[in-house]
């Protein structure tokens, strides 16, 4: 299964890029789940808007969510994640979901 995926982005849009970052937007409605994705790189996402959010891992993600998690959001709140994640991640929510992400180049 795990062969055969075909991978998105990590975002819902990218807002900038340059040689040393790159910083997606994150939207997802009550419900909605995001691409499959890999995180080649460490990433810093920053919540703004929502209220319950999880992440559904893949089989073969070496990130640091190894399992299934949901937690609430808090808008403002900023978190440091190292790369190797493979996942979805999934507005369990009843309010609109938005974060930014981002990513910072070697």
């Amino acid at each position: 299964m795990t062969q055969n995926r075909e991978l998105g982005d990590i975002g819902t849009d990218l807002l900038f890029e340059n040689d040393r970052i790159r910083i997606w937007q994150v939207k997802l409605a009550p419900g909605q789940d995001s691409d499959v994705h890999r995180h080649e790189l460490d990433h810093v996402l920053v919540q703004i808007a929502g209220d319950r959010i999880a992440v559904v891992p893949e089989p073969d993600s070496q990130g640091p969510y190894r399992e299934y998690m949901a937690a609430d959001v808090m808008p403002g709140a900023s978190i440091y994640v190292t790369r190797g994640g493979v996942e979805t991640a999934r507005n369990v929510g009843d309010q609109p979901y938005l974060e930014v992400i981002v990513e910072l180049k070697d």
